[in-house]
């Protein structure tokens, strides 16, 4: 990146900590073409990386007036953002279980316009599905990935960045749930 373009981003940065928002959305334009593939990076997956680089701008949107100059150049204090809001969604819960709620509807029954012989036992599949919407989204969680995935507990446990005793907990305890919900 030039120096002029540098310079450039730089009254834009200012522009916007004044509160400018044409000088932001010029901002955006020059800077979220390379900011959206650091987060797709890190995230892996499209619709999180749009959701954290629309996060990300707001911070620079609220934060511009803390911007130092000679501190690093725009893009850099940019991406820095970037990547600690990717980091901030991958420690949080709000990954996992986005995951967990793609997973859950690849297991939901489908309409009512299919045939009986296309699913056996519709009544109960809706059942467990039912009683799996109760369940803490962690157990939840646990359970898809052990049952549906075919995870044992220690991977289950590295995936979820969980200790190993905490899974098999979560399990347990949403197998007794399951097995009550369920009526067996």
């Amino acid at each position: 990146m030039d120096n002029k373009q540098v310079q450039h981003q730089v009254m834009l940065v200012r522009a916007v900590a004044e509160g400018d928002r044409r000088a932001f959305e010029q901002l955006y334009r020059q800077t979220s073409p390379h900011l959206f593939p650091v987060a797709l990076r890190m995230l892996r997956r499209s619709a999180w990386a749009e959701e954290v680089l629309h996060d990300s701008f707001l911070s620079v949107w609220n934060r511009a007036a803390s911007y130092d100059p000679t501190a690093s150049s725009p893009m850099t204090w940019m991406t820095h953002i970037v990547r600690n809001r990717c980091i901030d969604w991958l420690r949080s819960g709000t990954a996992r279980a986005s995951e967990l709620e793609e997973e859950l509807t690849e297991f939901t029954p489908m309409s009512g316009n299919e045939s009986a012989e296309t699913h056996h036992g519709d009544d109960e599949v809706e059942q467990l599905t039912r009683c799996l919407a109760h369940l803490p989204p962690e157990q939840r969680q646990s359970v898809v990935l052990a049952y549906y995935q075919g995870m044992s507990h220690s991977e289950i446990a590295t995936w979820m960045h969980q200790p190993l005793g905490t899974i098999k907990s979560w399990v347990r305890r949403a197998l007794g749930h399951l097995k009550d919900c369920v009526g067996l």
